[in-house]
């Protein structure tokens, strides 16, 4: 499963302010209602919380996964958000978290939200500059542009 087919240019915050975990899911979460991705927000930030109460989904290297399903999500739903400051995300490297692809999903089609995250902690255990080459991007099509070459790389 390809990243940079499930992510478009409006999916994409090149600059959340938030600091702190739960602050940076509530930016996350209101900026899908205010493109009109979900309208039950409230649920869907519980919903992160609870899976964040589990285990931080911050995986380290300044990456965090943080996902949940949602009935309302009929396909998936991933953002990608950048934190030039960093965000303390509870990450086991202790170091603060920059990039998030926050992935949304159906309950109904739990192996496809599997895949998206496999392809996610594939992408980012092996494309080794992506954090620095998604940081110092100018837009969201260039952002685009850089997982969609590492992707390319991974196959060959």
């Amino acid at each position: 499963m390809k990243i940079h087919t499930l992510l478009s240019e409006d999916m994409i915050i090149l600059e959340i302010l938030s600091q702190d975990r739960d602050s940076a899911l509530e930016e996350m979460v209101r900026y899908l209602k205010n493109k009109e991705k979900v309208r039950k927000d409230r649920e869907l930030f519980e919903k992160l919380i609870q899976r964040e109460k589990l285990g931080s989904t911050a995986i380290g290297e300044g990456i965090a996964i943080p996902h949940c399903k949602l009935k309302e999500a009929e396909s998936p739903l991933l953002v990608l958000a950048v934190s030039k400051k960093g965000v303390r995300f509870e990450a086991l490297d202790g170091k603060p978290t920059h990039i998030f692809f926050l992935v949304v999903s159906s309950p109904d089609d739990p192996g496809q939200s599997l895949q998206i995250l496999a392809s996610i902690a594939h992408l980012v255990r092996k494309a080794g500059s992506l954090s620095k080459r998604i940081m110092a991007a100018k837009n969201p099509r260039k952002v685009l542009e850089i997982i969609r070459e590492e992707e390319e790389k991974l196959e060959g």
